[in-house]
């Protein structure tokens, strides 16, 4: 599914319209360049399920966890890492449950450790605000949630 989003406002509704069909369990990789959006998609979906406060880049604590809807959702930037094997060392394993949804930016740097997407969401910067966005399921499970989604937007 690809979609053009024209500023950050259109950024965080599309996330959340996409958050009424994500459900426990699921691991969502964000990719795209420096400033593509992938902290303002996620912020999106953090507000549509109920978070009120800030939503910061996880840049320098690597992983904002959120107990939001009754959910766990962790947001994860692994763009400081140097080695994938770091994530064994912070316990990712932990973060990764029935009752969580993780949000990881930067999947690549977590390659070969990193559980693979059930979606993947790939943005690019487009002229001034606008951001062209790509929605892939890699899984089953990835699979449905895309397929409700779509139905739902018609």
């Amino acid at each position: 599914m690809r979609r053009d989003l024209d500023s950050p406002t259109d950024t965080e509704a599309f996330a959340g319209r996409l958050a009424a069909h994500l459900k426990a369990g699921l691991m969502i990789h964000l990719e795209g360049d420096l400033g593509a959006g992938k902290t303002t998609f996620c912020r999106g979906l953090l507000r549509a399920f109920g978070h009120e406060g800030a939503v910061k880049s996880p840049t320098f604590t690597v992983v904002e966890p959120y107990h939001v809807a009754g959910l766990e959702v962790y947001h994860c930037d692994l763009y400081r890492l140097s080695d994938p094997e770091e994530l064994d060392y912070m316990g990712f394993e932990d973060y990764v449950h029935d009752r969580s949804i993780c949000l990881v930016e930067w999947p690549g740097k977590g390659e070969g450790v990193l559980p693979p997407a059930d979606l993947v969401i790939s943005l690019s910067a487009g002229l001034g605000s606008a951001r062209a966005m790509k929605l892939e399921a890699k899984s089953e499970v990835g699979l449905a949630t895309l397929k409700a989604f779509q139905a739902a937007e018609g």
